[in-house]
């Protein structure tokens, strides 16, 4: 069977259109997605830097109950504590004035905190960063360059993105059961402490934490923008489609 140029040249131009190439709209959407990306990495790092992943208040249980402390006089045993990934502060109150101490996790409290879950939420941090640089590049290649299949296409949008959100959710995850299901906070407060007891009074995740579950939602936003830009999601396509396209898929 003879293949007419002219019919070559039809189906190289239909590829393009199905969205290999992309069309203004499409630029602007995938600039628009590559943006979210990189500001998803950028938060990331500023969440793995600072100390207000989670902040809250501690109560020196012995020092209360020697003098049977209640209502106002339990004020006075009831310090603060605020830390992150790699550092924080603690102010210890036992009735007679607080004290300051820093808080340091490697390699200081790594005998006493859970350092498999810890160092896991450090290298589930940093795996958001460097998937959302990645999905960042994807989308402006896709915008500006010629993409092709498999990874540099749409399903590499597609895979960066879930990649990127998924680490999110699990820092979140591993994070929450470290400081919740361990009491990440009272092993911090109890380190080296002979004759004091301290319990966790109060306690709440802050803004740095907040700021990774953001980071998961762009990705979530980016996900959309790829279907919204007339991507299909991978394997969505019946059996019949891909068979027939088979050959120009070839041909691309």
């Amino acid at each position: 069977m003879v293949h007419h140029p002219l019919c070559e040249s039809t189906v190289w131009e239909t590829l393009l259109l199905k969205g290999k190439m992309p069309n203004g709209q499409k630029r602007v959407t995938f600039c628009g997605a590559g943006l979210l990306s990189l500001i998803s990495a950028l938060t990331a790092a500023v969440a793995l830097g600072t100390q207000f992943w989670v902040e809250g208040s501690l109560l020196c249980k012995t020092g209360a109950q020697l003098v049977n402390a209640s209502g106002t006089e339990l004020e006075k045993f009831i310090g603060h504590i605020r830390y992150g990934i790699f550092h924080g502060q603690r102010l210890r109150e036992c009735g007679l004035g607080g004290r300051n101490f820093q808080i340091t996790f490697f390699p200081t409290l790594l005998g006493v905190i859970p350092a498999s879950l810890h160092v896991s939420v450090i290298l589930f941090t940093a795996a958001v960063i460097v998937f959302a640089l990645v999905a960042a590049g994807f989308f402006m290649f896709n915008a500006f360059g010629r993409p092709y299949e498999t990874l540099h296409g749409p399903n590499g949008l597609y895979l960066w993105n879930t990649i990127a959100c998924s680490c999110g959710f699990l820092v979140m995850i591993l994070f929450t059961s470290e400081v919740k299901i361990h009491r990440l906070s009272e092993k911090i407060a109890n380190y080296k402490e002979a004759n004091f007891v301290f319990k966790t009074y109060t306690e709440i995740f802050g803004y740095s934490f907040w700021l990774v579950f953001a980071c998961a939602m762009m990705h979530c936003i980016n996900i959309l923008l790829i279907r919204l830009a007339g991507i299909q999601f991978p394997f969505s396509k019946s059996k019949s489609t891909a068979l027939g396209d088979g050959g120009a898929d070839l041909m691309y």
